[in-house]
């Protein structure tokens, strides 16, 4: 049966619908069945990972069988569909005048599930980036998916970037042990805006907002060889070794407060996000399918614009 705009299982209205569709991938000449009832399998996927429920444990009755959904998730999640929607999305946006370029970046953790985490995990883990350029998957798929151990216990943890309004430009996916200062890089790297027109993807914000577990002095120099402004706090040994140091310590760096007080339209993000109870806690083994799902709803934050 499918999905109807009165439907109680529905995550997406018929506006938000009808400007994804047209950004899903086609399957002519794809051998095998055609995709049918496209708008009920998304619609499957989204609400399983609002709820948290088993893949197994999703309503028939409204999105048919269940290795339907599962299916066609590993699938937008190798090929990177919905990172190919969220690049059209923010071009849209951002040609509207509708992104903020002052980007706040932070990281969040989420408890790994026992089914989540029956995987083999070596010492050290690395990211997961995007698959802007739908790479193979064993290219995509961290050595540790993305689950590493930390004060409490098996954990993963989601490193974001998000533009001045609260609205994700980006996601990485690593342990939740791995230093939040030490994905900045890979974060800000995977901020990747088309234009609607001719010209190179924009990946340069105005400014970066981030607490102090970036200050560190080999970020800051790196965000200023980019030429982008810095707005992040020192962290008090770092004053004080530098007031040891007298005149050599050097300047302290600058600090805009009216700006870093809208550093927290990341925790508001964040709190959205976790609002989807399959990504508050990791249920999956692969890391490049948790990510997919966190980009989904990234979709679906970018497409409520429209409606306001």
């Amino acid at each position: 049966m499918p999905v109807t705009s009165s439907s109680r299982y529905q995550v997406f209205s018929d506006a938000q619908w009808a400007r994804v569709e047209p950004l899903l991938p086609s399957n002519a000449g794809r051998r095998g069945h055609p995709f049918a009832d496209n708008r009920r399998v998304v619609e499957a996927i989204a609400y399983r990972y609002r709820t948290g429920i088993p893949w197994r444990d999703l309503p028939r009755e409204a999105f048919g069988p269940w290795q339907t959904a599962w299916k066609r998730h590993r699938r937008y999640a190798a090929d990177g569909t919905w990172d190919r929607v969220l690049a059209r999305l923010l071009a849209e946006a951002d040609a509207a005048g509708k992104l903020d370029w002052k980007v706040s970046v932070d990281a969040t953790i989420a408890r790994a599930h026992q089914h989540g985490t029956n995987t083999s995990r070596p010492d050290q883990d690395t990211g997961a980036g995007s698959n802007h350029r739908n790479l193979p998957i064993r290219e995509c798929e961290p050595a540790g998916h993305g689950i590493g151990r930390s004060r409490g216990g098996l954990t993963t943890k989601i490193h974001a970037a998000v533009d001045g309004n609260g609205r994700p430009l980006a996601a990485v996916v690593t342990g939740g042990h791995r230093n939040d200062g030490a994905l900045l890089e890979a974060v800000l790297a995977d901020i990747r805006v088309p234009r609607l027109g001719p010209g190179r993807p924009r990946t340069r914000p105005e400014a970066v907002i981030a607490d102090k577990a970036y200050s560190a002095g080999v970020y800051r120099h790196a965000l200023h060889a980019r030429g982008i402004t810095v707005v992040i706090p020192e962290k008090s040994d770092q004053i004080a070794a530098r007031k040891r140091r007298g005149s050599r310590g050097g300047r302290p760096p600058g600090l805009d407060t009216a700006a870093y007080r809208g550093r927290n339209v990341v925790e508001r993000h964040f709190a959205l996000t976790k609002q989807w109870r399959g990504l508050a806690t990791r249920y999956d083994k692969l890391a490049i399918t948790y990510r997919a799902a966190i980009i989904l709803a990234a979709c679906l934050t970018w497409t409520r614009i429209w409606e306001t």
